[in-house]
């Protein structure tokens, strides 16, 4: 993160669920997850600067995909944080969009965890006071997560969050076949497909080989609905889970992003090539997990 008087900008990295196990679904809709989340090293930026007034403005290589209108999360965000403090938001916001939108990783909750953070550190408002359960209801289940910013096992509707093992150094490659794919239908083609709670964690990952596998033991429970709804997600499992050195290969959240586990920075950017140049079109990127620390983007 960097600030100044008068800016905050800080990432909002990709979230990625390593695991997603749904274990129910509440009265009200929400569905009852226990899912093992980490960061990858590849974010969109966001930054705010006083004003008089609340205004977003959006850039880089997604920016299309979004309109800076009252519905965008970044400035739901700022109002939702504003009217807790009972001011008025004032700040004009920039999202410098790198992370594909409607993917899978998180990009929508992370902007606005972002986007909470700046403007808490912009208006000297304590974001860490605020129930989680509140911001997951208020802006999306994803965000408390998104605040914590290193890996957690998120429970419930995403409100409770555990602490888990130190992750072991490893890459994540990262693609997504540039296909729309919407949250709600995958979720309604699940039809009660739960697998319950996940395996107990260990009380630590040796190695990379260890994270596999205790992940080879998980599974996503929406993979299956995901695939049914958008059949390119299996050409991406076969082509990421084929490439030289991958240990697992997985979806991500409701996808389409879907993710391959490296062990070396090598073996994942090698894959991450040999990837894009058979599949021009998908979005392809090599990352690091990002163990205990918000880390920089990665160059695309």
């Amino acid at each position: 993160m960097t600030s100044s008087r008068d800016a905050v900008s800080l990432p909002a990295p990709a979230k990625i669920n390593l695991s997603l196990h749904v274990c129910g679904k509440r009265a009200d809709g929400y569905h009852l997850l226990d899912s093992l989340v980490c960061f990858a090293g590849v974010a969109d930026i966001v930054t705010a600067r006083h004003a008089n007034d609340l205004r977003l403005a959006i850039s880089g290589p997604f920016a299309d995909a979004l309109s800076a209108d009252e519905d965008n999360l970044v400035l739901k965000a700022a109002r939702f944080l504003a009217a807790r403090d009972e001011r008025t938001p004032k700040a004009h916001l920039t999202l410098e969009k790198h992370l594909p939108v409607a993917s899978g990783i998180g990009g929508g909750s992370s902007d606005a965890a972002a986007t909470l953070i700046a403007c808490g550190q912009l208006w000297n408002i304590d974001t860490a006071s605020i129930p989680n359960t509140e911001i997951a209801t208020a802006l999306g289940a994803d965000v408390p997560v998104c605040l914590a910013r290193v890996p957690k096992r998120m429970t419930g509707i995403g409100e409770h969050l555990e602490p888990v093992p130190v992750l072991p150094p490893a890459w994540l490659v990262l693609v997504n076949p540039q296909r729309p794919l919407a949250t709600k239908a995958v979720f309604n083609a699940l039809k009660g497909r739960h697998s319950g709670p996940a395996p107990t964690l260990p009380s630590r990952f040796n190695d990379v080989r260890d994270l596999a596998s205790y992940l080879a033991a998980c599974t996503n429970d929406l993979a299956a609905p995901a695939a049914e709804t958008l059949p390119d997600i299996g050409l991406v499992l076969t082509t990421v889970g084929g490439a030289t050195g991958c240990l697992l290969a997985r979806l991500s959240g409701s996808g389409p992003t879907c993710f391959g586990l490296f062990g070396t920075q090598a073996e994942a950017q090698n894959a991450a090539a040999a990837i894009a140049a058979r599949q021009p079109v998908w979005w392809v990127v090599a990352a690091p997990i990002l163990s205990n620390t918000v880390g920089p983007i990665v160059p695309r």
